[in-house]
This record gives structure tokens, sequence and C-alpha cells, in this order.
């Protein structure tokens, strides 16, 4: 009950509801949500991954740890998110997908990334470790929080969650969560 029980299923199916996102999966924390986020949508060596440098090395890190490469483009200076402008002019042939990241409460301009990663054939993956309760969040492939007690929702050690209203993200992100076991089925890894 302790590890991936009933209390967290609750509150996997609370968060969904909140958010008006189909799928939620807790995870260890914020920085397992963007690696398995990226994992599930089958970012791997020699990718390329858009971010913003102006944030905690989380997201770095979980593009690197998935032999990506995190290119980085820069911010507006009157919010401190991701300039949705620049984005075009860092995609190449190697690049899979977009990561925003939400800061301060402030939620990116989706709408610009979105229609630029459509346009691209890109998955985009959100980064909202410190903007939970903002609204008009999680309309790409994946939407990431940390609860890091320092977060704005935080739990009393480290949690994370990945929402998604792709049925075979939250199913790849359950079983990568759990070295490939199925929830209550203990030593059947896939």
């Amino acid at each position: 009950q302790f590890i991936l029980g009933q209390e967290l299923v609750q509150l996997e199916k609370e968060i969904a509801r909140y958010c008006g996102i189909k799928y939620a999966v807790g995870v260890g924390n914020g920085t397992d949500a963007l690696y398995l986020s990226l994992k599930a949508l089958g970012i791997s060596e020699g990718d390329e991954v858009i971010s913003t440098p102006f944030t905690f090395i989380a997201p770095a890190e979980a593009i690197a740890n998935c032999g990506a490469k995190p290119v980085f483009v820069d911010i507006n200076y009157e919010d401190f998110l991701i300039n949705p402008k620049l984005i075009k002019k860092a995609i190449t042939e190697k690049t899979k997908a977009i990561l925003p990241v939400h800061l301060f409460g402030q939620r990116c301009n989706m709408s610009e990334i979105l229609d630029t990663a459509s346009e691209y054939g890109l998955d985009v993956i959100e980064d909202a470790a410190q903007a939970f309760g903002t609204k008009g969040l999680g309309e790409g492939n994946a939407l990431c929080f940390s609860f890091h007690p320092s977060k704005s929702l935080g739990s009393c050690g480290d949690a994370g969650m990945v929402l998604t209203n792709e049925k075979d993200v939250a199913e790849k992100v359950r079983l990568l969560r759990n070295h490939g076991a199925k929830y209550q089925q203990k030593y059947n890894n896939l």
C-alpha cells in the first residue's frame, strides 16, 4: 500500500480530473516525469529536443539521459518563458520534440509552440514543475509535474506525475516507472 497503492491511484484520478486530462501516472519525482515521458515518446540516441536553458537542470538532464541532445533557444525577457518565435530556427532533421518550461505559475505561449510542433511533426512535453494549478496546461503529448516540497504543490518528500490524453503514452510511462511491471503484478516484467 505504501508504494503504488490505492492512495496513489486516487491521487492520479483526482489530479487528472482537476487538470481536465484523461490519464495521470505518479512517478518518483519531476525529473523522472520528464525522462519517462521522453522515453515513452521514443526520444533516443541522436535525437534533438528543443528547450530553454532558463530553468533547473532537470529538462536538459532528462533529454541527455535519453541519449538525445538538448537544443536551447532563448527566453522572452518580459516573462522568462521560452520564446516560441525562436523555435523554428532551431529545428533540424534530428529534432523530435519541444520541451517548454512553464515557470512562476505562468504558461508558455502554447498555441504558437503547438502550431510549430504540428507543422514539423514534433512531440511536446510540458514541464510544469513550477506551475501546478495554472489554467490551460496539458495541450502537448505529456505534462510533467514535480511535487518536490519547493514546488507549487509540494509533497512531504519527493514525487512527480505525468499527465497525458494519449493512452499509449500513459501505459508506457506506467510500465517504465516500475521496471516494466504492470500495476500490482510484482515480478511480471515486460
